[in-house]
């Protein structure tokens, strides 16, 4: 008798939209210990199947949608899932991940993950339940922004909201906008690096899968309980304070304005006088707030808001994040919180990432101010700060592609070398395309560092804070460069693994109950050490891709304005360009790279089982 087989579901989903083919095969334990789920499934696939020469937009690429072996479980926050692909910020490989409902239905639904290649002939969507799958007609979609495309969805199927997870793309995807994302359970967004032009090209709209009746196996399900609620315990009352739970992310907004970190009018300066009025702390005390919670989550700091004051009362929505607060408060000078809502949810209706689309904004309204754009550039548009409408009219041209927004639907970087001189050196980007979170990075090395020199086109080693491991460096010192480098370095395989489990990452703040909750469900004996090896090997999995791919580590470096010093500011005395070519390479040194090229040394391929990829890295040492 086959042993049995915790934590998964033990099958992987292969669609064929070009011929119309859906298969199922089985997941083989060893591939599920070695990479675990969510973003390791996928960096392994897209190694295995996406070979050099496939752009973002042809057929041969691959999406995968991976949950985790925490999905689906009782642990808080497990419906989160990740999509990975080669996406057209970068032309490199993304990782993204959006939480809601979908990774514990697909997993109740009887698949781990879920592979995507090909072109439909027709628009389609393709609906997942009961262990199998099939693709329908999704012609009568075209044109829908994502909220109505899920009740659209549901209403095919016959099903109530609760009992299906729908993601899908709005205009932006359909029009391959570069930073275009794919939205489901009415505000959840998968947004980095263009999954949703991936998915336009593809001709998919959206993605269904119905709340199935299969259960995920548990090795030990009281010593599950016992972990899970020291996570749900850590999460909601050690965690920032408790401020998550208290006020949502948008909580963190006055620490982070207090610490430089929070991004104002396109990093001119780093002070906003009215930043309470675009916190957590005010929505939460001045709107009509209600829940809306995630898979099994009783941190529940996603809620619904209907705005009370302002020009914008009785708008309805979900309650923006703290990124989408940054994006849509500060980034563009409006303090006006009834306007953060409405252009937030906007944002997502259309299928954009709000963090290009806002660094998009912000970069025309300095444009404009320093004259260097007219009205005519933008059909008439004359966006100053904090022009709220003016933004709203914008992001439509730009979700379809409509005149001045065509050119600037290639995202911050590629519109700025289009209309050339100065433009370039006042955008907010990295010389690869990617696009940073919304925060102030200038404050925040950490992250800055990071987002240049990721492989998932986001941030790959950094998320606030370092995580608190055992033994591991602490960062007492965040301006200094040693420090920020070697703690990312020797700490950053822990949020790759955290990519892998298929859980929040406001919901994992405890690595040692994380840990415990992944041997409880899988009968494993893992520890922090094992884990940071998980996520160092898809990290190193995901660079390999991209060096394949074309990657120029030249490219992996900040834009003049990124790296810029601040003018005023906590972090005024600081200035991360002049550091950054030392910090590169202490981290790839501390990471086990070739200090000169960047790429992985045979000998940290081989420590993690990635010997078959050594050949196309170092073909003369193969």
């Amino acid at each position: 008798m086959a042993e049995p087989f915790y934590g998964y579901a033990g099958a992987i989903l292969r669609v064929d939209l070009t011929h119309g083919e859906i298969a199922t095969e089985p997941l083989s334990p060893f591939f599920a210990r070695t990479w675990v789920g969510g973003t390791g499934f996928g960096a392994r696939i897209l190694w295995e199947e996406v070979p050099a020469g496939v752009a973002w937009d042809d057929p041969e690429n691959r999406i995968v949608l991976a949950s985790g072996v925490l999905g689906g479980t009782r642990v808080g926050g497990s419906g989160t899932f990740s999509a990975v692909f080669k996406g057209p910020m970068t032309n490199l490989a993304g990782a993204t991940q959006a939480s809601g409902f979908f990774g514990a239905f697909l997993r109740l639904s009887g698949f781990d993950a879920v592979v995507i290649r090909g072109a439909a002939p027709e628009w389609s969507y393709l609906y997942i339940h009961d262990g199998t799958a099939e693709l329908r007609d999704a012609r009568h979609l075209l044109g829908k922004d994502t909220w109505e495309t899920e009740e659209a969805v549901a209403q095919d199927l016959g099903l109530p909201a609760h009992r299906v997870s729908v993601y899908s793309i709005g205009p932006a995807g359909e029009h391959r906008v570069r930073f275009a994302a794919l939205v489901g359970d009415r505000g959840h967004v998968a947004a980095h690096n263009g999954v949703g032009a991936v998915f336009g090209a593809k001709r998919l709209k959206a993605v269904a899968v119905a709340r199935g009746s299969r259960p995920v196996p548990v090795h030990d399900r009281d010593r599950l309980a016992e972990a899970a609620e020291r996570l749900f315990q850590h999460a909601s009352t050690k965690f920032a304070g408790g401020t998550v739970y208290k006020y949502g992310t948008g909580g963190l907004l006055p620490g982070i304005h207090a610490t430089g970190m929070l991004p104002v009018k396109n990093y001119t300066t780093s002070v906003f006088p009215e930043y309470e009025k675009i916190s957590g702390q005010y929505l939460r005390t001045h709107f009509d707030i209600h829940a809306h919670p995630c898979w099994a989550c009783r941190v529940a700091h996603v809620k619904m808001v209907r705005v009370t004051e302002g020009p914008y009362a009785g708008y309805e929505g979900e309650e923006p994040e703290y990124e989408c607060l940054a994006a849509w408060g500060s980034q563009i000078g409006n303090a006006d919180p009834g306007a953060v809502v409405m252009l937030s949810n906007l944002t997502d209706r259309l299928g954009l990432d709000a963090n290009e689309s806002s660094w998009v904004a912000g970069w025309l309204m300095e444009c404009r101010e320093k004259g260097l754009l007219s009205p005519a550039d933008l059909d008439g548009l004359d966006l100053a700060w904090g022009d709220v409408e003016g933004v709203a009219r914008l992001l439509h041209k730009i979700a379809w592609r409509e005149g001045c927004g065509d050119w600037l639907a290639e995202g911050v970087m590629r519109a700025s070398q289009r209309l050339g001189g100065e433009a370039p050196n006042l955008g907010i980007y990295t010389l690869k395309g990617a696009s940073p979170r919304s925060h102030d990075h200038r404050g925040r090395w950490y992250e800055l560092l990071d987002t240049c020199l990721s492989n998932t086109s986001t941030i790959e080693a950094s998320f606030g804070q370092p995580p608190d491991l055992p033994g591991a460096p602490k960062l007492t010192e965040p301006f200094n460069p040693e420090q920020v480098s070697t703690v990312n370095a020797v700490t950053g395989g822990w949020r790759q693994f955290e990519d892998c489990l298929g859980i929040c990452r406001f919901c994992s703040t405890d690595p040692l109950a994380v840990v415990d909750c992944v041997n409880a469900v899988a009968g494993w004996n893992l520890t922090t050490d094992d884990a940071l090896e998980i996520g160092r090997r898809a990290i190193n999995q995901l660079r390999a891709f991209n060096f394949r791919h074309g990657l120029d580590p030249a490219l992996e470096a900040p834009a003049p304005r990124y790296a810029s010093q601040p003018v005023d500011g906590p972090a005024a005395p600081y200035h991360f360009a002049a550091h950054f070519p030392q910090m590169k390479r202490n981290y790839w040194e501390k990471m086990g790279w070739d200090v000169e090229t960047g790429k992985p040394l045979p000998q940290t391929l081989r420590r993690l089982g990635l010997e078959d990829v050594i050949p196309a890295l170092w073909p003369e040492r193969g």
